[in-house]
This record gives C-alpha cells, structure tokens and sequence, in this order.
C-alpha cells in the first residue's frame, strides 16, 4: 500500500491492475483507516482516470455478494451523488414510476455522504427493511416490479469505509463506484454524474456492460436532469444536448428542493409518487421517466417519452409499488 500512496501523492495514476489489487486490500481488511483516507483524499484532488475507476469497478464486483434474478430487461437508475444541489429524491422516484409502468426496476443505493438524504435514508424513513437474500428480493420484483439493494449489505469494501465517507463529508471516488456495481448487473442503466469527465469515463465503460444506457449530465453540476440549463445525454451512438423541458416551463433549484430533514424527504417522496407533487417537481421527474424510457426504446423521440412519463407521474400509481415493498 505504501507504494501506491507513493504514487499518488506524486501525481502519478495508478494501472488498472494496482487499482484492482488496491480495491481488493480494501475489502479483505488489509488497509487501516489512515491509509484509506489518505488514498481517497489524494485521488480526489488530481481526479479519477479511466484505468482507475475500472480497476476499482471490477475488483468491487469480485468481492460483491452476486445477485441473479429472474427477470428479462431490468435497469437501475441511479446517480452518483456529490453534486450538493439537495434536490429531492429525483432517482429514487423515477425508479417507482418505471415500476408502475410495467418495467423491472433493480435499484442499488445507499445513505447520502455528500447530501443530506441518499435513497437508503428516504426508503429507510418510509419503512423499507434492507435486505440481501435472493429470495426476498425477487418476491419483490415479482409483486411490485422492484426492488432495492442497499450498497452495504453486498460490498464488504463499501461497508469498510462507509464511517470513513461519512466522516470526511464530501464526495469521493466511490460515489463514482456506485452506479457501477450492481451486483445484479441489470440490463439498461439510466444514470448521472456531477462531471462531464466522469460521464465520459461511465460511457465508455458502460458501452460493454449494458444493452443500452443513457449518462447524463447537467452542465451546472446536477448529476439529474432537472432543466435548470443545458443536461449532456450520452449512450450507446448518441452524444446529445437537452435544455428546457417540452412544456416549455421554468424550472428552479428552490422548486425542486429536498427538504431540511430525511422526514421532509420521505413526506415529499410520498406525496410526489401519490400524484400529488407540484407542476416543477412532475415536469423534472417525467423528465427522468422519459429519458429511461428513451433507454429502453431508443427509437422514441424526446417529447413522446416525456409525455407518457408525465401522465404516469400525474397517475400517482407509483405509490402503490412502494407500499408492496415498504410497511
């Protein structure tokens, strides 16, 4: 370990195969607190490279507990946190509405380090139980189209450093692991990065990982769509830029707020899924819905996609997938 640091601190990256074997000393125990920080603070400040995230990506998936499920096309939707906007809980909510419409949604998550409110800490506040057994998962997506793993309980490495993360208050590296490693390896991704450089890198990655996969990324640091500015949408052939919504309506960071609290959170999370949300929270979510739908069917066009996420936000049947996995 101390040769990486080494490396590290003298700006030099890391191979594929050091990054791989470092992740892997993480995991197994083999790296003390001190050691971890100082690795996570020093690639923090010079940047993630290509090598890296994808040394650090497989040796995560090595050491996950592996999820298979019985479903044809799932997705995740998911970002990577770290953008320190507190909108709401714009991920977590497209994933319900998905599942309402008909589509498997297996959503990987964890409490928020960077923000206030992550999806465990929202699901948690609305009775959801984490669990990791094979079993009860798919009962879930069997009975309401999903259902959520959280990080935790299947990555021993992110378990390790989650009082690290916690401590230090800022987003790291493995905010960026995060969308990464689904250990049931859906399908179709729909995911955000608070960087273009970072998108780029998940793009390239994900092209060999995914049937199809959108990336997005708000050019005023959002790692969501919300329409306040101009979004960067990537995927498997299409590079492309997205500004104001198809209703052609205002959008600004106060209307989408999250809340002051994980309660306020919760409260907003339900009311939005129950179809009672207000007109800039139900443009900036059918806004996310159109997009994965635009993941799953890449022949439909923009507008057609953000209608019918619109009408299912507006439907509020959404909250009845989260009662069957949440008490």
């Amino acid at each position: 370990m101390k040769t990486i640091l080494e490396k590290i601190i003298n700006h030099n990256h890391l191979t594929k195969t050091e990054a791989h074997q470092c992740m892997l000393a993480i995991g197994n125990g083999e790296v003390n607190d001190a050691q971890t920080v100082a690795l996570v603070t020093g690639i923090q400040m010079r940047g993630l490279q290509l090598d890296e995230l994808m040394g650090f990506r497989e040796a995560l998936l090595e050491l996950a507990l592996p999820m298979k499920f019985d479903v044809g096309d799932s997705i995740d939707v998911c970002g990577t946190g770290g953008d320190g906007k507190n909108t709401f809980n714009i991920s977590t909510a497209t994933a319900f509405v998905l599942a309402s419409l008909g589509y498997k949604v297996v959503k990987h998550g964890n409490y928020g380090v960077s923000s206030l409110c992550g999806s465990s800490n929202v699901l948690e506040a609305l009775g959801y139980t984490f669990v990791n057994d094979r079993d009860s998962l798919q009962r879930q997506l069997d009975e309401a189209n999903i259902c959520f793993m959280h990080a935790p309980l299947f990555h021993p490495a992110l378990k390790a450093v989650a009082p690290l993360r916690k401590a230090l208050g800022i987003a790291t590296f493995f905010n960026s692991m995060g969308p990464l490693v689904n250990p049931a390896h859906p399908t179709h991704q729909l995911t955000g990065t608070y960087s273009l450089e970072l998108a780029r890198q998940y793009q390239h990655t994900l092209r060999n990982e995914r049937k199809e996969f959108t990336v997005l990324h708000g050019m005023d640091g959002f790692d969501e769509l919300t329409f306040i500015g101009v979004t960067r949408i990537l995927g498997q052939q299409r590079d492309v830029l997205l500004g104001n919504n198809p209703l052609q309506t205002a959008i600004s960071l106060p209307q989408i707020s999250g809340g002051e609290t994980v309660e306020e959170a919760a409260t907003l999370l339900a009311n939005l899924l129950s179809g009672k949300g207000t007109e800039p929270q139900n443009i900036v979510l059918a806004g996310n819905v159109g997009l994965a739908l635009q993941t799953f069917h890449p022949e439909m066009d923009f507008e057609t996609a953000f209608a019918k996420g619109y009408e299912a936000v507006k439907t509020g049947t959404a909250i009845h997938h989260l009662k069957k996995i949440a008490s």
